[in-house]
């Protein structure tokens, strides 16, 4: 009888070892536990026994790669999750990711359409300044886009936008200064580039910014030919780089030289679109107001 109870015991064990064996293990390492935003944090996955995975970065969004990356861009402590998962069983390992402040200006501008995350320029720093004054005073919350071209830009940053009628011009007004221009820092008009708006070289041969509207680039995809048109024109001089990210992302080319680009759109150039493909009457006004808040990353 005892005999018989070793054998029953011996063939439990053995099949829990044999079940253990099979059950999904989770494990990652990451190439950085604390780094400084925007960061892109890779994950290597060392686990055993799974047919997929589920990674659930702590901001929102997900991932069923095996050996995902990730870019965080806000900071803060964000808790990763990796499910290892195998016929029905689970396994789950989870760390903490810590994102500090950037080391350069970022501000954020939300949408009904999503979020888009910009980058400010140091070598354009009045724009810079300017912009984030404004930020942090809410002077551009709950103003429109209230000019909206597709293939071209995205405009808003009119103070008489807010609240405005339906039938109501816009696009004069402003804090009641003007920003000296910074065009010689140089940047392209490449998608999402952030740029100031302005009043006509007749009336402002100095170039001169707005103090408040700013233009997003929408834009199209030009062809060699083209850019090396624009150049002739505005006496530029492309890199090898900025000619392959116009032909690759598009841009507004022809308007390098000519307004100050002050900032770049890093996450949300989807939002572009979305809004660009809005219905506009004759003054490109959207037929449904789009409002905007603009808050500092920091």
């Amino acid at each position: 009888m005892k005999e018989i109870f070793n054998n029953l015991l011996w063939v439990l064990v053995l099949g829990l070892s044999i079940s253990a064996c099979n059950r999904p293990v989770s494990r990652f390492t990451t190439s950085s536990d604390e780094v400084s935003a925007p960061a892109t944090i890779h994950f290597n996955n060392e686990s055993k026994n799974a047919d997929f995975y589920l990674w659930y970065f702590g901001d929102g969004d997900s991932s069923f790669l095996a050996n995902p990356e990730h870019t965080y861009y806000k900071p803060g402590d964000y808790k990763v999750i990796l499910q290892s998962i195998k016929e029905g069983k689970a396994n789950t390992r989870h760390k903490k990711i810590t994102i500090t402040s950037p080391t350069f200006s970022m501000i954020e501008i939300q949408t009904k359409f999503g979020n888009m995350i910009v980058k400010l320029y140091d070598d354009t720093p009045e724009h810079k300044e300017n912009f984030l004054e404004l930020t942090r005073e809410g002077f551009y919350n709950d103003l429109l886009f209230h000019r909206v071209i597709d293939g071209f830009m995205i405009q808003g940053g009119d103070p008489d936008s807010r609240d405005a009628p339906e039938n109501k011009r816009l696009g004069s007004g402003g804090p009641g200064y003007q920003i000296s221009s910074e065009i010689e820092a140089g940047h392209r008009h490449f998608k999402g580039a952030l740029a100031a708006a302005r009043k006509g070289d007749m009336v402002n041969p100095e170039k001169e910014s707005s103090g408040s509207q700013f233009y997003i680039v929408h834009g199209t995809i030009p062809s060699e030919d083209d850019l090396k048109m624009f150049q002739r024109r505005n006496k530029l001089d492309y890199s090898d780089e900025e000619m392959e990210q116009y032909l690759e992302a598009g841009g507004t080319p022809f308007l390098d030289g000519q307004y100050t680009v002050f900032g770049q759109v890093i996450k949300g150039l989807e939002v572009i679109d979305k809004i660009a493909k809005s219905n506009t009457d004759n003054a490109d006004r959207p037929a449904e107001n789009i409002k905007m808040q603009i808050v500092e990353i920091k």
